[in-house]
């Protein structure tokens, strides 16, 4: 059970990467690949503030703020420079690779003594619970500790799906939409559709930061090659969430970027739990968005050609 409640707890921290991935390709269909280098910003960010003495609240705000600087720079070097949206994102990822070894002044940052959001969420865990150290789910047993970071972790990612999907229906929101639609038409109506860009994708990698800020105290370090393959599995996540609600409508695609995310992530839990190789862990990730891609497809020539089958008949 423990294993089961962890995997959902990374995989509901993982879902602002999806969310931000979300953002980037679907909103905008731009193509960033910062994702790489920003959740590793927002977990050195994080967990240097931390070491230094700083509050969990105040070091995981600076880890979003400096994602979303990471997210500009990349917006701007497409936008104001006429650099191709991929080839902005190449360039801002492999400088922060320098970058965060710089912030955190060597390549990897243990947090097993610094106060977390992990800690906060355990003492108000154990405030709640009345000081038990375990509780029985369904037949289960499962820790204080991992009950209280599990519940934060979904109030967290809760409110923060609300707030995008009230961003949305915004005025900027419904700009940014547009501007993805259709950005000779948002030009047309005066509305500069280089800032929103630029904006939404501050916004995108702002959110990768903050999973990355989250991760890192979860799992008590920070290192300088965690974000290797991170724009995969946030893909990953938004195209099994589509799969899952079947439809992009605003609120529904964040759902299901959410779901998308926690399926993922237990999906490579049990591959893992099957005795699969851990350094083939690149390769199963891989292998289920392979198989995310070309799934959809598949079930729809199937379902039509079970439709045109009676007719002939």
């Amino acid at each position: 059970m423990s294993l089961l409640i962890g995997s959902m707890t990374i995989g509901f921290i993982l879902s602002l990467l999806a969310l931000g991935v979300f953002l980037s390709f679907r909103v905008f269909a731009f193509p960033d690949i910062t994702a790489e280098g920003s959740i590793t910003l927002g977990a050195s960010v994080a967990a240097t503030l931390l070491v230094a003495g700083f509050s969990p609240l105040a070091a995981t705000m600076a880890g979003f703020m400096s994602g979303m600087i990471a997210g500009a720079a990349t917006g701007i070097l497409h936008t104001r420079f006429n650099i191709n949206g991929l080839l902005a994102g190449i360039l801002v990822m492999t400088s922060l690779y320098s970058i965060n070894l710089h912030i955190m002044g060597k390549s990897n940052i243990p947090l097993l003594t610094q106060t977390t959001f992990a800690n906060t969420a355990e003492k108000a865990g154990a405030l709640v619970l009345g000081g038990r150290d375990s509780l029985n789910v369904w037949g289960w047993d499962v820790s204080a500790r991992d009950a209280s970071i599990f519940g934060f972790v979904i109030f967290v990612i809760a409110m923060i799906s609300i707030l995008l999907y009230l961003f949305f229906g915004t005025d900027i929101g419904t700009a940014m939409r547009a501007t993805g639609d259709n950005s000779q038409m948002i030009r047309a109506l005066g509305v500069s559709d280089r800032n929103m860009i630029t904006f939404g994708l501050a916004i995108s990698n702002g959110l990768i930061a903050l999973a990355g800020a989250l991760l890192a105290q979860y799992q008590g370090f920070a290192d300088v090659q965690m974000g290797i393959g991170m724009v995969v599995w946030g893909l990953a996540s938004v195209i099994i969430g589509e799969a899952l609600v079947g439809t992009r409508q605003i609120g529904f695609a964040i759902v299901g970027a959410v779901m998308g995310s926690v399926l993922f992530r237990l999906l490579v839990a049990i591959a893992l739990r099957w005795g699969l190789n851990p350094n083939d862990l690149k390769l199963i990730t891989a292998a289920f968005v392979f198989l995310a891609l070309i799934l959809p497809n598949l079930l729809a020539k199937f379902s039509a050609t079970r439709v045109r089958s009676p007719a002939r008949a």
